[in-house]
């Protein structure tokens, strides 16, 4: 045996020992008395570094990655999309980051997907490009437009649901509670059937009780719901905190006001029944009633004729 025999051997064996000492080199442990002491230095170091493991690490390393392919957004930019977001109810940090990921991984899914069926229908040609562009783009805003479908759901739900939930928390705070227990109380009781609002509710109880301002806790409940009359809620608590006043009879009035509200938008929805109820009688009624009435005198007029 030559040495031409075992010099693949030989350059196999320096490469493969080359890499291995670069990559010690670039990653060097620390030893277990060094990782105990971050540790007690950091309690929740245990805790991210299990979670950096498997696909949801990967995923959560690449997020920040992936929502930077749409440039760098400014705080006021982010604020926005932050506030869209807690709309629909995704109150995370890494929201952003993960909805801006999702819009990406959308417009590249869908650009796939139209440039394999452009090219295989149309070639590499005006038609074909065109087409990617449209899928691309649909598949872009398609994020979007599902954020305001969810947030325009969960509005209506939290706005149907706080006229009872207001009638609840007055029932608490004539009873001797406080504010901060009659929350507490209302995310207990009501969280079967008002779900989105019990979790808003306990959000602000939990906020107050790690020791914000109560003030702030109710402005930010205003904004993260994005409905007029938790708005409107949120400022006469404040203002009743402020001046002293009574927070059962703000409630109070509050509450009827929103119940009115409610059944004059039910009175708006039955008066536009009547309307609504035209083009599909006109569609799939009429026709029947027509072929009915009018069919057996046809049959007999073509007889005679």
């Amino acid at each position: 045996m030559d040495l031409m025999t075992f010099m693949p051997w030989a350059i196999f064996i320096a490469i493969t020992a080359g890499v291995w000492a670069v990559a010690a080199a670039f990653s060097k442990e620390e030893s277990r008395a060094t990782e105990r002491l971050e540790e007690l230095r950091d309690p929740t170091l245990r805790d991210k570094k299990k979670s950096a493991q498997g696909i949801s690490g990967v995923v959560a390393q690449a997020t920040p990655l992936v929502a930077k392919a749409l440039g760098n957004k400014s705080e006021l930019e982010q604020n926005e999309i932050r506030v869209r977001l807690a709309n629909a109810g995704f109150n995370q940090a890494n929201a952003v980051e993960t909805y801006l990921a999702i819009k990406v991984l959308m417009l590249a899914v869908g650009a796939l997907i139209g440039s394999g069926y452009g090219l295989l229908a149309y070639g590499f040609t005006q038609k074909g490009l065109f087409l990617i562009a449209i899928v691309g783009g649909v598949s872009f805003y398609l994020p979007e437009l599902i954020l305001r479908f969810m947030a325009s759901s969960r509005k209506q739900k939290i706005f149907l649901s706080l006229p009872d939930a207001l009638d609840l928390l007055v029932v608490c705070v004539e009873a001797g509670l406080g504010l901060d227990a009659g929350l507490r109380r209302i995310a207990e009781e009501l969280s079967d059937t008002h779900t989105e609002l019990c979790n808003e509710f306990a959000l602000c109880n939990m906020q107050i009780q790690m020791g914000r301002v109560r003030r702030e806790v109710l402005h930010d409940l205003g904004i993260r719901t994005g409905v007029d009359d938790v708005k409107a809620l949120a400022a006469i608590l404040i203002q009743a905190e402020r001046f002293g006043s009574s927070i059962a009879q703000a409630l109070r009035v509050q509450s009827d006001a929103m119940r009115v509200k409610r059944r004059q938008i039910a009175e708006e929805k039955a008066q536009k029944t009547a309307v609504q109820m035209l083009f599909p009688m006109v569609l799939f009624i009429f026709p029947g009633i027509f072929v009915v009435l009018v069919g057996p005198a046809a049959i007999k007029m073509m007889g005679t004729l």
